[in-house]
């Protein structure tokens, strides 16, 4: 969990804690509570993703349980309990499984028209090239990247004189892979020495950014680290009262004003009180606004330079939101505001919905921003680390089946 963020433990704590493991649940205070169940955020959702009974009972079938206990079960009938019994439980789906089953549309917008291209195909000729380009660009991809993914299926073509199509398959899945991998960026480069981790989150209405905001709050929460929110969205009552539903839920404390107060004082009010009080992280929300208005853009300027009057190194993160359904407007929307305030991380909402899996390498290798989190549900913890081979895997297995 949170592995950009492993390296936010003080001295103090490192001395106490032993070795960094890597893993910022592991290493986080003993002593901390466990979070609360977070819930979803009142509004309008997509119905929850339906959860097998056999998952929420952990009991025996009604037949068995209703079995008294001094009863002696006929020979040859399987016990209700002991081992017979936790043999036919049903698995849980692991995490992987699930990041699989959730790209199943992403999959086949791409991977599966990959499939039935190189299916049946005996040899690598100017039609199968023909038709892979048009694959790869309205995997939106985008024209430059998808060029360059071709370019380098032709170089492999030649140098290793494939003669397979199938083969062609595992070349793609490699140079998406080293294009995912090419915008990572080491904790240390925007994590801070001292003092809070203050992340800015920015983007226009509509992509899920305040309960980005609450689900990334509770990751942190369960991780051992003091969160505190602040409701820098002072243009609708409905985003204050929303994070502060969020914050209720996950027991942190929300920093917010009156609708229509001036969004930089409630902001800089709030970096103060994360200082003053030490926290570990501040989470900043700001009002959703198009990319394409100057004056808003403005408006976000100056919240960033308000932020540094406290904390000279803050924000550490400014984190833009994108819905991924909504293809290369989302590569513009990450082009504006990066010239505007400097992105230095995303969150992708929605991939489970009809997201092509290509927005993600596009954006990666455009901007060459990296990817924090990615959206898969809406679930609390369908908001996924970002792991790029994990991704990849799960982007170009098999099918949804698998996952079932």
């Amino acid at each position: 969990m949170l592995g950009w963020f492993k390296k936010k433990i003080s001295g103090k704590d490192r001395e106490e804690q032993g070795a960094d493991t890597g893993d910022t649940a592991a290493v986080a205070a003993p002593e901390a509570p466990e979070a609360p169940e977070v819930l979803e955020p009142l509004g309008t959702v997509e119905p929850p993703v339906q959860v097998n009974a056999a998952e929420e009972l952990e009991q025996p079938p009604e037949s068995a349980s209703d079995t008294p206990a001094s009863v002696v079960e006929p020979a040859g009938k399987t016990p209700a309990t002991g081992e017979g019994a936790e043999q036919e439980k049903p698995q849980r789906p692991s995490m992987f499984q699930r990041l699989q089953k959730r790209l199943g549309k992403s999959r086949n917008h791409f991977v599966h028209r990959l499939d039935t291209l190189f299916r049946g195909r005996k040899e690598i000729d100017q039609e199968l090239f023909d038709e892979l380009e048009e694959i790869l660009i309205t995997a939106d991809l985008g024209v430059g990247t998808a060029m360059e993914l071709l370019d380098a299926t032709k170089d492999s073509v030649k140098r290793q004189q494939l003669s397979d199509p199938q083969a062609l398959k595992e070349v793609l899945r490699d140079k998406i892979l080293s294009f995912l991998c090419e915008s990572d960026q080491p904790a240390e480069l925007v994590l801070p020495a001292s003092g809070p981790f203050v992340i800015m989150v920015v983007g226009v209405n509509g992509v899920g950014k305040t309960t980005s905001i609450g689900k990334i709050a509770s990751k942190f929460v369960k991780a051992g680290q003091s969160v505190l929110l602040v409701a820098g969205d002072t243009f609708r009552a409905a985003a204050i009262d929303q994070l502060k539903i969020w914050g209720d839920r996950i027991g942190v404390e929300v920093v917010a004003g009156l609708p229509k107060s001036d969004p930089s004082s409630v902001v800089f009010d709030g970096v103060a009180k994360g200082v003053a009080k030490d926290y570990d992280v501040v989470i900043i929300d700001t009002a959703g606004r198009l990319h394409t208005s100057v004056n808003l853009m403005e408006e976000l300027k100056k919240i960033k330079r308000v932020i540094g009057k406290n904390l000279s190194t803050a924000p550490h993160e400014v984190m833009l939101v994108v819905d991924a359904t909504t293809g290369q407007n989302a590569v513009s929307q990450a082009q504006m505001f990066h010239e505007a305030v400097g992105i230095t991380g995303l969150t992708l909402t929605k991939l489970d919905g009809t997201a092509k899996g290509g927005i993600v390498t596009n954006i990666c290798h455009e901007l060459k921003i990296p990817v924090r989190f990615i959206g898969i549900g809406e679930q609390v913890d369908d908001l996924r680390d970002f792991a790029p081979e994990e991704f990849v895997d799960a982007l170009f297995s098999g099918g949804e089946e698998s996952a079932s």
